[in-house]
C-alpha cells in the first residue's frame, strides 16, 4: 500500500508580521547581554557601587537566563508556549522599568536578575513557535535563519544602541527603549501567533528546575570566572559542584514518567550531534570577540563608540548569510553545508593571524566578516536540525537546550581562548618592555594589554611608545595563537558535522506527528489563536 503525505501548509501574512513582532523581541533580548558596555561609568557616577557590585551588574543577567533556559523551555510546553511568551514580555518590561528607574546598586542588580528571568522565557519561546507557525520546511528553513541573524545581530547592536542613546539621555534610557516593543508584543501576539501546549507531560517538576538551575549556574558562572580572573579553588569548586547537580538532574530525568527534559531527545539521529556542532560555534564567535573588540580600541585607540559602530561591519556583512544557507540547504546536504561554514571561519581565522599592530582597519574587518559569515551560516542551519529532529510538542525544551549549549559553548570560548590570548600576552611582553621603567610599573604592565596603556600614561613621551609598541605586539601575538587555536576547533567541528549529521535532515511536521512519541497528543492536529 502506497503512502501519500500531505504538503505542510505554508504561511501566510499573518504568520509572518506575528515572526516579525517576535523578532523585536528576541532582538531587544539579545541586546541586553551587551547594553551596559557604555553606560558603566554613568551608573557607577550616579549609584557608587563597589568593584564587585558592578560586576554582578554586568554577569547577573547572563547567568540568571542561562540558568532558566531549560526550566522555561519545559514550562512553555506544559503551559502554552505563548502564553509564557506573554507573561515574560510582561516580566522583562515591569524590570525594564525597574532597572530604568533604579536608585540604589541592589535594586539594579534584582532588576537585572528579574531581566534574565524574562529573557529566559522570551528566547525558547520565540524559537519554539517558529516551530508552530511554520510548518513548511523551507519556509522554516528561512525563519530560523532570520532567527539567528536578530539573535547575534542584537547582542553587536547592544553597545552602539547604549552609546547613542547615552549621547542624549540618561543611563536609564537603555532600559527604557525595551518597553515599547514589549507592549507591542503584548497587544498583537494574543491576535498573531498560535498557541501550542502539549497536555501530556503531567505536573510540572520543581525539583527538576531546581536542579537544572543548580547544574548550569554554576558551571558557566565558574568558567566566566576562570575567564576573567584566573583559576582558583572555589571557581574550581562551582563547576565541579554544578557537573554533580546535572548528574542529579540527568538520573532524575531517566527515572520519572514525564521527564522536564526527555532524554530519548538525545537517541533521535542528528539531536546531539547538532547541539555539539552548536557548542563549537560558539566557542569561537563568542570566544574571540574580545580580541577584536580590545584590538579596535587598544591597539588602534577607536573611542568606545566608534569601536562599537565599527564592530558592526561584520554582523551587517553577514546579514543575509542565515537566510541564503537555508535557502542553499534546499539542494545541497546540511552536513557539507555546516562543514563548507566552518572551513569559511578557517579562512576567516586565517586572515587575523596576519593582523598586526600596524597592519590597517580593514584586515581586521575582513577576518572578522568572513569567520562570522561562516558560523552563522553553521548556527542557522543546525538550529534547524535540531528543532527537526524533535517533535512539535518538544520544541520548547529542544529550543532551550539549543540556547543553553550556546551560553556554555561561549562561556568555554572565552575561557580558553581568553587564557591563551593571556598566556602569550605575558610571555612576550618580558622581552619587549624597555629598561628604565619606574617600580611596579612592568608588573602591571605584564597583567593585561589595558594596564599596559594605563602606565605608559604616566611615562615620558618615548619610555611610553615603548611601553605601547611592546604590549600591542605582545597582544597581537596572543591573537594570533588564539586564532590558530579557534581554526583547530573549526576543524574538530567540520568533522563532527560531517560524521553525526550526513543523511540528517529536518523532517516536516506531518513526519514527525505521526511517530509514536508517548500519550496521545490531542493538540497536535491543530493549534489554537
Amino acid at each position: 500500500m502506497k503512502t501519500t503525505t500531505t504538503p505542510a501548509a505554508r504561511a501566510g501574512r499573518r504568520e509572518w508580521i506575528g515572526f516579525a513582532v517576535l523578532m523585536l523581541a528576541l532582538l531587544l533580548v539579545s541586546m541586553d547581554v551587551s547594553v551596559l558596555y557604555f553606560a558603566v561609568p554613568f551608573i557607577s557616577a550616579e549609584l557608587r557601587p563597589s568593584a564587585t557590585e558592578q560586576l554582578w551588574i554586568f554577569d547577573i543577567y547572563g547567568f540568571v537566563l542561562a540558568g532558566l533556559l531549560i526550566t522555561m523551555g519545559a514550562l512553555g510546553d506544559r503551559i502554552g508556549r505563548r502564553r509564557l511568551l506573554l507573561i515574560g514580555a510582561t516580566a522583562f518590561g515591569a524590570a525594564s522599568l525597574l532597572a530604568a528607574y533604579a536608585d540604589s546598586t541592589a535594586t539594579l542588580i534584582a532588576a537585572r536578575a528579574l531581566l534574565g528571568v524574562g529573557g529566559a522565557t522570551l528566547m525558547p519561546s520565540t524559537l519554539a513557535l517558529v516551530r508552530n507557525m511554520f510548518h513548511d520546511a523551507k519556509q522554516r528553513g528561512t525563519a530560523i535563519g532570520v532567527w539567528t541573524a536578530t539573535l547575534t545581530g542584537g547582542i553587536a547592536l547592544g553597545p552602539v544602541l547604549s552609546g547613542i542613546l547615552l549621547e542624549h539621555f540618561w543611563w536609564g534610557s537603555i532600559f527604557l527603549i525595551n518597553i515599547p516593543a514589549m507592549l507591542l508584543l503584548l497587544l498583537l501576539a494574543p491576535v498573531l501567533v498560535p498557541e501550542f501546549r502539549n497536555p501530556a507531560t503531567g505536573r510540572f517538576d520543581l525539583i527538576s528546575a531546581a536542579l537544572s538551575l543548580g547544574a548550569l549556574l554554576p558551571v558557566i558562572y565558574g568558567i566566566k570566572e576562570m575567564a576573567r580572573d584566573g583559576v582558583s579553588p572555589l571557581r574550581v569548586l562551582a563547576i565541579v559542584g554544578g557537573v554533580a547537580v546535572g548528574a542529579l538532574f540527568l538520573h532524575r530525568q531517566r527515572t520519572r514518567a514525564y521527564p522536564m527534559v526527555d532524554l530519548a531527545l538525545f537517541r533521535r539521529r542528528g539531536f546531539a550531534g547538532s547541539l555539539a556542532v552548536n557548542l563549537l560555534a560558539m566557542f569561537a564567535l563568542v570566544g574571540f570577540a574580545i580580541f577584536t573588540t580590545q584590538h579596535l580600541q587598544l591597539v588602534l585607540g577607536l573611542s568606545p563608540l566608534r569601536a562599537a559602530l565599527w564592530s558592526l561591519v561584520p554582523s551587517l556583512a553577514v546579514g543575509g548569510v542565515a537566510p541564503a544557507a537555508a535557502a542553499l540547504a534546499q539542494r545541497v546536504e546540511r552536513a557539507y553545508l555546516i562543514g563548507a561554514g566552518f572551513g569559511i571561519a578557517v579562512v576567516g581565522f586565517a586572515v587575523l593571524t596576519r593582523v598586526t599592530p600596524e597592519t590597517p582597519l580593514w584586515l581586521l574587518l575582513v577576518g572578522a566578516s568572513v569567520y562570522a559569515g561562516g558560523l552563522v551560516m553553521v548556527m542557522s542551519l543546525v538550529t534547524e536540525l535540531v528543532l527537526g529532529a524533535a517533535p512539535p510538542e518538544q520544541a520548547g525544551v529542544a529550543s532551550a537546550l539549543t540556547e543553553s549549549s550556546s551560553e556554555l559553548g561561549g562561556a568555554l570560548g572565552m575561557a580558553i581562548l581568553g587564557s591563551v590570548g593571556a598566556a602569550v600576552y605575558r610571555r612576550e611582553i618580558v622581552d619587549g618592555l624597555p629598561a628604565g621603567l619606574p617600580a611596579g610599573a612592568g608588573d602591571a604592565a605584564q597583567e593585561t594589554l589595558g594596564g599596559a596603556l594605563a602606565v605608559a600614561q604616566g611615562l615620558p613621551a618615548e619610555l611610553a611608545d615603548a611601553v605601547r609598541h611592546a604590549a600591542a605586539v605582545a597582544f597581537t601575538d596572543g591573537l594570533h595563537l588564539a586564532a590558530y587555536a579557534a581554526m583547530a576547533v573549526m576543524l574538530l567541528g567540520a568533522v563532527t558535522a560531517l560524521a553525526a549529521l550526513r543523511g540528517v535532515r529536518p523532517a516536516d511536521s506531518a513526519a514527525l506527528a505521526a511517530e509514536p512519541t508517548g500519550p496521545a497528543d490531542p493538540s497536535l492536529s491543530s493549534v489554537s489563536r
